[in-house]
């Protein structure tokens, strides 16, 4: 028997145990991803440190995802997506052993950062390939499963990882220790996982020259580009705090330090957006958006209104409704985004609408981190909701707005684009993988990554 077969020489079954074990990998590592939200307090207990501290430690991962998005995230495309994922959850390893050996604030943000290559990687990565291997377990069935497991394990993932550390911390006399210990357990045995998986990308006879994943937004559709990208940026702003300073919220505001409790917030909002995103798989943009921003606001104003009434179950609401909310907005920006180019440019949109996203889950949390220091945490919660809400107003005009151009225009327009996509690729060149997939449905990868390949059904070498 291959150890490691390619997938035209894998059985079925081999396909259909492989897509489970990239699904393990994949939510380890968007598990570890979150462990050290409920920890955050333990360390700035243990060094003195400020909440801006832990602001910027939670900053640095959003740092390695973008990286990572830009400038490796489609390399699976050619090199394989095998050989593109192992690497990349063994960073998630490197990261965890960083925590355990280097405990003061630069190692923290070093962990932090090789976590957020990890996740930039496995999230564009391990998308792509449990497509594929859905595809080569059942050839010619929906991709329907292959898209429910790839936004519950990523989603899922984040929500999980902050729930059991919390439980850790809790219950394990050492909290710093034990969550990392049974991470680097886990992902180890994700990463041995995948590399038994059959390889589903034939490598090119030679290799494409390198090129950094391109921005770019046509002139005409920058209007809606934007009132997408605000609402991608409220919607990462809002997952944001979930995973940085909710737990010093808890502690410091609500009075409640329980190391148990500190994760259910993260857990909350992201099982939230799990499920929204699940329910609305057959509504249409504009209702998608609509109850996305309508779940945001009032998710956003109950955690504020609980820590004025320091009330526990009113915070947790908040959590529910912002989470659920911040799910649809972002499935809604994606969509969007991806009707404004044509498929063979969709990539570079969508890149865009990511920068903006991981802006939005880096600035606006540090600005809270800041505003902390200067004012009540109450009052800092207030402006930053504040904040968010002019977001979403922002946001609303442009994608509730409409395309007021008459339909001809419109057709005009995207008929140029086009055109202009086949002249750069010049004659007889088809669209990339990601363009061919995004044509055939746009939303289907509803997490975050910025090339995800449609797959094909793996094609079998007839037996002699």
């Amino acid at each position: 028997m291959d150890l490691f077969p390619h997938t035209t020489q894998a059985p079925q079954r081999r396909h259909g145990a492989g897509l489970w074990a990239v699904v393990f990998a994949f939510v380890a590592v968007m598990a570890f991803s979150t462990v050290p939200t409920p920890l955050y307090t333990l360390y700035q207990a243990r060094d003195g440190f400020s909440t801006f501290m832990i602001t910027v430690i939670f900053a640095a991962y959003a740092v390695g995802v973008t990286v990572a998005l830009f400038f490796a995230g489609h390399v699976s495309d050619w090199l394989g997506r095998r050989r593109a994922l192992v690497p990349a959850v063994l960073l998630s390893v490197a990261s965890a052993i960083v925590f355990l050996v280097w405990r003061e604030v630069p190692g923290l943000l070093v962990a932090r950062v090789l976590s957020g290559l990890s996740v930039g990687v496995v999230t564009a990565t391990a998308t792509a390939y449990v497509a594929e291997l859905h595809l080569g377990e059942r050839p010619g069935a929906s991709p329907a499963r292959a898209q429910v497991l790839a936004t519950t394990a990523n989603l899922g993932g984040l929500g999980l990882g902050a729930l059991v550390a919390g439980l850790l911390a809790h219950s394990a006399g050492a909290p710093l220790t034990v969550p990392f210990v049974l991470s680097v357990v886990v992902l180890t045995a994700g990463a041995l996982g995948v590399a038994l998986a059959p390889e589903t990308v034939t490598r090119p006879s030679r290799r494409p020259a390198y090129r950094a994943q391109r921005v770019a937004v046509a002139a005409d559709a920058r209007g809606r580009f934007f009132g997408a990208a605000a609402g991608g940026a409220v919607a990462f702003a809002a997952f944001g705090l979930f995973t940085s300073l909710a737990p010093t919220f808890l502690a410091v505001t609500l009075g409640h330090t329980s190391h148990a409790l500190a994760g259910v917030p993260a857990f909350t909002a992201f099982t939230a957006a799990v499920v929204a995103q699940l329910v609305a798989r057959g509504w249409d943009i504009r209702r998608v958006v609509t109850v996305g921003m309508a779940a945001l606001s009032a998710g956003v104003l109950l955690v504020v209104a609980a820590t004025w009434l320091v009330s526990l179950p009113l915070f947790l609401a908040g959590g529910v409704g912002a989470g659920a909310g911040a799910g649809l907005l972002f499935k809604g920006g994606i969509v969007t985004v991806s009707g404004l180019a044509a498929p063979a440019r969709r990539a570079e949109v969508l890149a865009g609408f990511f920068l903006a996203g991981y802006v939005g889950i880096s600035v606006p949390v540090l600005g809270l981190g800041v505003l902390d220091e200067l004012v009540a945490p109450r009052v800092a919660l207030l402006v930053f909701a504040g904040l968010l809400l002019a977001g979403l107003a922002t946001s609303a005009r442009s994608l509730l707005g409409g395309d007021r151009r008459a339909p001809a225009r419109r057709r005009a327009l995207q008929l140029t684009r086009e055109e202009s996509s086949r002249r750069k690729r010049g004659p007889g060149s088809g669209s990339s993988a990601w363009g061919r997939w995004a044509a055939g449905s746009p939303v289907a990868c509803s997490t975050p990554v910025i090339r995800c390949p449609r797959p094909t059904a793996p094609r079998r070498r007839p037996s002699r």
